[in-house]
């Protein structure tokens, strides 16, 4: 184990280590961590509070995960971070811990958050989620599972990015986003489907492209034919035929709750992408 950890690295003897954990030159680990096998801490990280990381994870220099929430309400109750396996979580990115007890700032399995990211308190990424350089995550912010978001861009505290979206570069998202759409700007707008996103999930071609089909007719019902959001959903209610267009529906529904922010509005006439 000796090894593994360099000399300079500061770590308290309350944390638990996995034999196979290697430690870089001057992180510091706090008495509350617990680490998973085969996973790598980068020079200068600093893990505190109570952080559970998991296996082959992969934490490169200056990052910081598990300090205090930065929401004003926060007392310094032990609050928890949590993170699964097989991680990139690149320089810089902060990682706050949940605001009060018995919460979770929780991210997944296979994601890659790449430098300077912020992710705020009680967020929850999912799996397979990529986030680009410079993006700020408010509280609450909940991702799902395969989305992309583009560098440089500022989500607001409570919304909801949807299974396989993508949020364009430099884009202020104040308004959840919903599933397989592509949605870019300030303020942002729902451009297409993600046909790129759904091209690598193989969706284009699930159930002979059938899959793909029903979420065209989907989209276009929501944002081309000019309806209401309410009367376009009860609309849909006639094309759930599978669970891609199923999950699309339940998210807009979920959307509107009271204490929700609501979609993000589809482009303005003329702005819209080609959702061919």
């Amino acid at each position: 184990m000796a090894t593994l950890i360099h000399s300079t690295a500061v770590i308290h003897p309350g944390a638990e280590l996995h034999p196979t954990v290697e430690v870089g030159p001057y992180a510091v680990i706090g008495e509350k961590v617990k680490i998973g096998s085969e996973t790598v801490i980068g020079a200068h990280v600093v893990l505190d509070g109570w952080t559970e990381i998991g296996a082959r994870n992969h934490i490169f220099p200056g990052a910081a995960i598990g300090l205090a929430s930065q929401d004003k309400k926060y007392d310094g109750t032990d609050s928890l971070v949590k993170i699964g396996d097989d991680n990139r979580i690149r320089e810089f990115v902060t990682i706050n811990c949940a605001t009060y007890a018995d919460e979770v700032t929780l991210i997944g399995d296979r994601n890659l958050i790449m430098a300077y990211t912020h992710v705020a308190h009680n967020c929850v990424i999912e799996d397979q989620v990529v986030i680009t350089n410079a993006v700020s995550l408010g509280g609450h912010v909940h991702i799902e599972s395969q989305a992309r978001v583009g560098g440089m861009s500022g989500i607001h505290q409570g919304v909801r990015i949807g299974r396989l979206a993508m949020v364009g570069g430099m884009s202020r998202i104040t308004r959840d986003v919903p599933p397989y759409t592509l949605v870019e700007g300030n303020a942002a707008r729902v451009r297409s489907l993600n046909l790129v996103g759904l091209q690598r999930a193989g969706l284009l071609d699930l159930d002979d492209g059938r899959v793909f089909q029903s979420l065209k007719k989907a989209f276009r019902l929501l944002y081309r034919s000019g309806l209401p959001l309410n009367e376009a959903l009860v609309k849909l209610e006639t094309l759930l035929d599978n669970e891609y267009v199923q999950h699309f529906h339940r998210f807009l529904q979920l959307s509107q709750q009271e204490g929700r922010r609501g979609p993000t509005p589809g482009a303005k006439v003329g702005e819209e992408a080609d959702d061919e």
